[in-house]
């Protein structure tokens, strides 16, 4: 019961926790739209509480949203009530049939990364791919990892939570703060982050608190995507280092990747 508990805290508070990255509604509006594509619509995978799926349904973009959590769908399908260009898919991005082709795809918030083995993550791909249309285009947003940060992350038995910002429920006005710890595990490039929500009073004391199941993200790195994206029959147009197309280099924070759909993999 507490950890869903806790899911449902995720799902409520997720839009007072999470902004827009620099520039990332703009890049993809713009993508979208100067494109003959757009007639063909957008899916967005993993798409949460529809933070970017709504700001692009506003430009009249015909968009599906599909997410494997109940809990932020169902945040996501409170913002859409009365549009008919947006609907709303409960699947998981490895195995979802939509009777449709879109002419994009995209993945914002490094979503890719909750794969974490290669069938996962060619599973993944190749399910997006079938739902493109002959040259529809996937854009990838991914986290340019950080090897000082990753090699300074404790193991499993050592773990150190860090406090976040206190929040405060847009319905309850409960306030909530998140304490998450992160590790690394090197062989597998696999980042875990195991987080509480603890509700706290007007003192900041802690009053209950709500223990979230774990979290597992794979580390991408750069030609590790660049060959799971051929070996999912797409080719590269495109990786930048944020979302004001600026080449990707060391000190880049971000990952944007635009690949096209080639065909049928051989």
């Amino acid at each position: 019961m507490k950890k869903l508990i806790a899911k449902r805290l995720y799902a409520e508070l997720y839009d007072i926790r999470v902004s827009d990255w620099e520039g990332e509604v703009d890049f993809y509006r713009g993508l979208i739209l100067n494109s003959d594509l757009k007639s063909q619509g957008v899916l967005e995978v993993a798409c949460g509480t529809g933070r970017v799926t709504m700001q692009l349904a506003k430009e009249e973009i015909d968009i599906t949203g599909l997410d494997i959590s109940s809990e932020l769908l169902e945040i996501a399908q409170a913002k859409s009530v009365g549009m008919s260009n947006v609907k709303w898919i409960l699947n998981d991005m490895k195995r979802f049939e939509i009777d449709t082709k879109f002419g994009f795809a995209i993945m914002p918030g490094h979503s890719f990364q909750f794969m974490n083995s290669p069938d996962e993550q060619v599973k993944c791909l190749e399910q997006i791919k079938q739902h493109l249309v002959a040259d529809g285009l996937l854009v990838m947003h991914l986290d340019h990892q950080d090897f000082g940060w990753l090699a300074k992350l404790p193991n499993k038995k050592e773990l150190v939570y860090k406090q976040g910002r206190i929040l405060t429920h847009p319905t309850t006005n409960l306030q909530y703060r998140p304490s998450s710890a992160w590790s690394f595990e090197p062989s597998t490039q696999t980042a875990t982050v195991k987080t509480n929500w603890e509700e706290v009073d007007r003192k900041e004391n802690v009053t209950q608190i709500w223990e979230m199941e774990p979290k597992q993200l794979h580390c991408v790195f750069r030609f590790e995507m660049e060959h799971l994206l051929k070996r999912a029959g797409f080719s590269i147009e495109a990786v930048y280092g944020d979302f004001f197309k600026n080449k990707l280099t060391d000190e880049s924070e971000e990952m944007i990747w635009v690949a096209k759909n080639t065909g049928d993999l051989k």
